[in-house]
Formats: C-alpha cells, sequence, structure tokens
C-alpha cells in the first residue's frame, strides 16, 4: 500500500480549508461571489492578520483572487477575496501558468516515453496533467484510470482528522479539484468522490461534459 504524503498545499490547514468553503459557498450563492477580511474573520473567528496570511498564501497558489474595491468617495479601499473557480470573471493568472506548465512537463515527458500516452483528447490529457501537478503538491499520490476516469488517493492523507470534518474537506478539495480542471480547459469535470466505509479510501469520479459518468462499474 502506498504510504500518504505530507499533508501541504491548499488545505493543509483546517483554517485554510474553513475559508477556502467559505469562499466556495459564496461563489455559489446567487448574486455574491466575494468576501471581505472582516466577513472571513466572523465567519472564522480567526484574527484578520491570520486571516491574510492564509489568504496570501492561497492566492500565490492561483486558489484565491484579490479584488481592490473602486471608491469614488474618500477612504481606503477595501479588498474582496473569492475563489479561483476557473469560471468566466473567477480565473486565476497563477492557475491558468500552472495548468501551461503541467502540459508542457507532460508533453516532454509523453516524447520521452511513449506508451505514457492516453487515448483522451489532447484538452482532456492537458486537464489531467495539470491535476495530477496540484494533487502531488498537496501531498497526495495520485494513480489515474485514464480509461474509467477515475483518481485514486488512497490512502487519504486526511484519514486521521476528526470525522466531523471530513464533509466539508472533501467538498473544499473537490472545489479545488474542478478548478484546476476549468483552468486547463478541456471536458473533464470532478463529479464527486466516491463513498466508502473506510476513511483512508478516496477516490475520486470524473465526468465528460456530456454528463456521462465513468468508473462506477
Amino acid at each position: 500500500m502506498r504510504n500518504g504524503g505530507p499533508v501541504c498545499g491548499p488545505i493543509s490547514t483546517y483554517s485554510r480549508v474553513q475559508l477556502l468553503h467559505l469562499l466556495f459557498e459564496a461563489e455559489r450563492a446567487h448574486g455574491r461571489a466575494e468576501l471581505t477580511i472582516g466577513e472571513l474573520c466572523g465567519a472564522t473567528g480567526l484574527h484578520a492578520n491570520t486571516v491574510r496570511e492564509h489568504l496570501q498564501r492561497l492566492i500565490e497558489g492561483g486558489y484565491v483572487i484579490p479584488t481592490i474595491e473602486h471608491r469614488t468617495v474618500r477612504g481606503r479601499p477595501r479588498t474582496f477575496y473569492r475563489a479561483a473557480t476557473g469560471a468566466p470573471g473567477a480565473s486565476s493568472p497563477v492557475a491558468r501558468d500552472k495548468a501551461k506548465a503541467a502540459a508542457r512537463r507532460g508533453d516532454l515527458m509523453r516524447r520521452m516515453l511513449p506508451a505514457a500516452a492516453s487515448a483522451l483528447s489532447t484538452p482532456a490529457t492537458y486537464q489531467l496533467d495539470a491535476l495530477v501537478e496540484h494533487l502531488e503538491e498537496s501531498g497526495f499520490e495520485p494513480v489515474v484510470d485514464d480509461v474509467r476516469l477515475t483518481v485514486d488517493l488512497s490512502p487519504c492523507p486526511h484519514a486521521a482528522g476528526r470525522p466531523e470534518d471530513r464533509p466539508m474537506l472533501c467538498q473544499v478539495h473537490l472545489g479545488l479539484m474542478q478548478g484546476v480542471l476549468n483552468e486547463a480547459g478541456g471536458p473533464l469535470v470532478a463529479a464527486c468522490v466516491q463513498p466508502s466505509a473506510d476513511p483512508a479510501d478516496c477516490r475520486v469520479l470524473l465526468t465528460d461534459r456530456t454528463g456521462v459518468a465513468h468508473g462506477m462499474a
């Protein structure tokens, strides 16, 4: 069995998971996609400096986008934050650059190892390149089945965490994966985390944009 790597990246701390969860929820809410430092502090109970530090790390990673308020009156403009989902208006230049770099590295690997080539379309292949690099940076050891379109992340590095935290953690992780796929562009969508009685088991099911699920057989 593979050993789970150290937990790192955007979901390395529970506080970052909380912040990302709030930003993803704001993105899904009708008419409101951005939150302020004050709102994030109020919802999490974290100190403003702690929130700023976490947000800066998430911005640098391409997972959060800051926007400076345009003011027509005197006063210091506020900064708003939103999740980088890769959707129109929520695309991160950092995330786009990371996806392009992953595709270049993937092409180099496939030229050196032709057997590693996939039967998927080029856009879908580039999506998986970006997804695998994101997961490896986050402490996972992904095994991709590009026929069934599944991503096996077992054993989950977060399996030893509190059971009550897992639903939010899985939801945030799935949102991050979907953002990476969106930024790379292509037909693949992160559909869901496959339910399992064993918390160490983690398999993500992908779908194509026609809505056809894979990996269920």
